[in-house]
């Protein structure tokens, strides 16, 4: 009777190293190198858009929104240069939700998590923001990405 060898079951497949942003590192993935990965922010969340080039490339329509957090540009469907930040005070609660479906329905289901924003992951004096929760990341380790 031969002995076989049992397979060792494959270690999970880990997605691509999330990383924290700063806001002069994400401007360099604003879609204006032809080589050079497409990175957005939408509540702190950076994005990787690249397999959405035709929208967000150099040229495209929503090129204003790479680069950057743009929250509340996502949340008021604005382009307007005053609205491609991250500042979501004053926002409607209809804008809110709108920015809540866009971030969920649109956001997460098609493009993959890079990284975030520092501001999301730091309070401005430097502490931790508290409330930080990767998004959906199961090897979001911070001891790992930073």
């Amino acid at each position: 009777m031969a002995l076989t060898r049992a397979k060792a079951p494959r270690p999970a497949e880990r997605g691509p190293p999330v990383r924290l942003f700063t806001e002069e590192e994400l401007a360099r993935y604003g879609g204006e190198e032809e080589d050079q990965p497409i990175y957005m922010a939408v509540k702190g969340v950076v994005f990787d858009v690249t397999s959405g080039k035709e929208f967000y490339g150099r040229g495209a329509p929503y090129n204003a929104l790479t680069g950057k957090d743009s929250t509340r540009g996502v949340a008021k469907m604005s382009l307007d240069p005053a609205d491609l930040t991250h500042d979501t005070t004053g926002l409607t609660a209809e804008e809110l939700k709108s920015l809540d479906n866009v971030f969920t329905k649109v956001y997460k289901a098609k493009y993959p998590i890079v990284g975030y924003t520092a501001r999301r992951i730091l309070n401005e004096d430097g502490s931790p923001n508290l409330d930080f929760k990767p998004e959906d990341q199961p090897h979001f380790d911070t001891k790992d990405e930073f």
